[in-house]
């Protein structure tokens, strides 16, 4: 018998550390965030981005002329901030604090005075940067919204006993309700001090770490980041960190009900003239639903469902970085999806890469080799 050959044997992450790579963690962090609390933007047109933001399946939790706060189904914090300026940017993440103790022992490690939010958000913030110069929130509290009714996953007929009878499945093509915001991905110039700073202040710690094919040795290129919850489980990711040419947002993800939810709300979008990245596929780290969409200002952000929890006690992963490994199945990775489409991002990266590599920091000639590997494997 021929022997058969699994095509994700080499991609899945199933696989430890060798002696001496990166722990994934540290011993003693100054805190250990709770959660993700939201992601703040800038954006021009506070009214073309709540249209697209309720096509999406966000509902408006606070509208003035110059900010917009956007949220899900559950209960809590608003999911996205939206200030209104000149142009479009990332302005960054802000993490929730365990208790205010720890805001304040933040604060002391960082010789940052913590402060009030505004009485819209209500609580306390420390605002700090990380070492690429991304300005990072940390909050404690805060006001907590209500919870709205959420859209319930449909009951499948699966196996021998089916749990549907006299009753057809007719998922209403509408927007996917978005429960809550899951995760940020960030793209770093100085990735691997970056990774220390936020295992160290924060007390993140990593799920799975990928590195460039014949490039290991020098460690690892991305990591998918969780909380740490001790025994609770929390989500295989809240951030995700990848080396690159340019320190910039990448993408942001939102849990929905289920794949019907997500397909129909993806119908929806395409209607209403939106443009799909990337999806509908099954990724390989997290092994999250995913479905990837450009807003109007060129943001990526993705729809998922269905993703890996993890507790304390797992060690992290290790894989090669390719693009066929991003997913067990769906669609071939885009373009688009990884930012070399041919068009403006193109060029910018072009630009960034001339700029990383006359800079002198984590992104050298090697690096870039591997990149573009990584981009045509």
């Amino acid at each position: 018998m021929p022997e058969r050959h699994d095509g994700h044997s080499d991609l899945h992450s199933e696989r430890g550390a060798l002696a001496g790579e990166h722990p994934g963690r540290v011993k003693n962090p100054v805190i250990k965030v709770y959660d993700l609390a939201w992601l703040e933007f800038q954006k021009p047109d506070l009214v073309r981005a709540e249209a697209f933001a309720h096509a999406f399946g966000f509902v408006t939790a606070l509208r003035t002329s110059s900010e917009l706060h956007l949220r899900g189904t559950d209960a809590g914090s608003p999911c996205v901030i939206i200030r209104k300026g000149p142009r479009s940017r990332f302005l960054g993440p802000a993490f929730r604090a365990a208790d205010d103790a720890d805001l304040l022992r933040l604060a002391e490690a960082t010789g940052v005075r913590p402060r009030p939010l505004p009485e819209t958000l209500g609580g306390t913030v420390t605002d700090v940067r990380d070492p690429g110069g991304l300005g990072v929130r940390v909050v404690s509290g805060t006001h907590e919204l209500p919870p709205l009714p959420a859209q319930q996953p449909l009951t499948w007929n699966s196996g021998p006993y089916p749990k549907r009878t006299n009753s057809p499945q007719r998922p209403s093509r509408e927007p996917a309700k978005v429960r809550r915001l899951g995760h940020v991905v960030l793209q770093s110039t100085t990735y691997r001090r970056s990774l220390d700073w936020y295992l160290q202040h924060l007390g993140l710690i990593v799920s799975d770490f990928l590195y460039y094919r014949g490039q290991r040795e020098r460690g690892p290129t991305m990591s998918f980041i969780r909380c740490d919850r001790g025994t609770i489980p929390t989500d295989h990711h809240t951030l995700a960190m990848t080396l690159g040419p340019a320190n910039r947002y990448v993408h942001s993800a939102y849990q929905v009900a289920d794949l019907d939810a997500m397909a129909a709300g993806g119908e929806y979008l395409l209607d209403h003239g939106y443009h799909r990245s990337w999806g509908i596929g099954r990724h390989v780290q997290g092994s999250q639903l995913f479905d990837y969409w450009r807003d109007p200002d060129g943001f990526l952000v993705e729809h998922f469902a269905d993703g890996d929890v993890f507790d304390c006690t797992l060690e992290p992963g290790w894989a090669p970085m390719t693009a066929s490994g991003l997913a067990q199945w769906g669609p071939p990775v885009t373009p688009d999806f990884l930012n070399v489409a041919v068009g403006r991002r193109l060029l910018g990266q072009a630009r960034d890469v001339v700029a990383a590599l006359r800079a002198g920091n984590e992104f050298d000639l090697s690096r870039l080799s591997g990149l573009l590997k990584v981009a045509r494997s």
